[in-house]
């Protein structure tokens, strides 16, 4: 599809005239929600997007309401010149990067909260997380409106969250979820893997590699209770490597699989830190 030069906006007002002509063109809108400091797996989604979209809009926007207060708002990585330029390389049409007060300028008295698939995982860990994200992804869908919104597998438990949101709302934008992309050894791409001194990094390594081992063992009929004790063991070999949680769950359910059935959809998760990064990885796979 053809693509015009990027615009950057950053108010609310001027992305509702950019969406009312594009509708007016009778054009199709996809949805890359980011936080910024943008990596191949953003760009991935973009060409996702590219790919089944008259008009492609990212947003850029590190969300203060799923941080919690000792996590890492103040210090996550920002560069937003070089972002700009990777998303129109990319192939973005049109850019939004808000500033807090913009999207927030008054305390925010709405929370959108999505019951059970916030439970477990990173939920357990980060509460008040999910709520965060449920209610700046609702914000920016009323904004943009898009028909589309694509959405990276790494973070599979915020794919199953947002879902079943847009699902309970009858919004009516189609959430895609797109594989992750990982360095050439197997690492998981992250905006957060430019904390990783050079020996967490080597460690990290651990993350992708117990899963690969988890998806062997469950091909060779392994009960899923010894994969997450094997893999928690694998991960606590490293000792830089301080776990979060290694769960075995019905996916995108995220409940426990109370009886091991053929062919029904798990997620095999994980969250760890090292040092002071916290890194998350997943894969999704069936039951043998």
């Amino acid at each position: 599809m053809m693509q015009t030069m990027m615009q950057q906006v950053s108010t609310i007002a001027e992305m509702r005239v950019h969406i009312k002509e594009a509708r007016r063109q009778g054009k199709t809108i996809g949805m890359v929600p980011t936080m910024g400091f943008l990596h191949e797996g953003h760009l991935s989604l973009v060409k996702a997007a590219r790919e089944v979209c008259d008009l492609v809009v990212m947003s850029i926007f590190v969300n203060p309401l799923q941080f919690g207060p000792n996590e890492d708002f103040e210090r996550y990585p920002r560069d937003i010149e070089r972002d700009s330029k990777m998303a129109e390389e990319a192939g973005v049409d049109l850019l939004f990067t808000p500033e807090v007060s913009e999207m927030y300028p008054k305390p925010m008295l709405t929370n959108i909260s999505v019951a059970n698939v916030t439970t477990p995982l990173c939920g357990a860990s980060r509460p008040g997380h999910f709520d965060g994200v449920s209610t700046v992804v609702n914000k920016l869908f009323q904004i943009v409106q898009p028909d589309y919104a694509f959405f990276g597998q790494k973070d599979a438990q915020q794919v199953a969250v947002v879902t079943q949101m847009v699902h309970d709302l009858s919004m009516l934008v189609q959430i895609i979820p797109c594989p992750i992309v990982r360095e050439a050894d197997g690492l998981a791409l992250s905006s957060r893997n430019v904390y990783l001194s050079a020996d967490e990094r080597v460690q990290a390594l651990v993350l992708s590699q117990s899963l690969k081992q988890a998806v062997e063992w469950l091909g060779q009929g392994m009960a899923l209770s010894e994969i997450k004790d094997r893999m928690t063991q694998m991960i606590s070999e490293k000792p830089l490597a301080d776990i979060d949680y290694v769960e075995i769950l019905s996916y995108p359910e995220l409940t426990p699989v109370e009886q091991e059935t053929a062919g029904q959809t798990i997620i095999i998760a994980l969250a760890a830190r090292f040092g002071k990064t916290r890194l998350i990885d997943n894969t999704i796979t069936s039951i043998k």
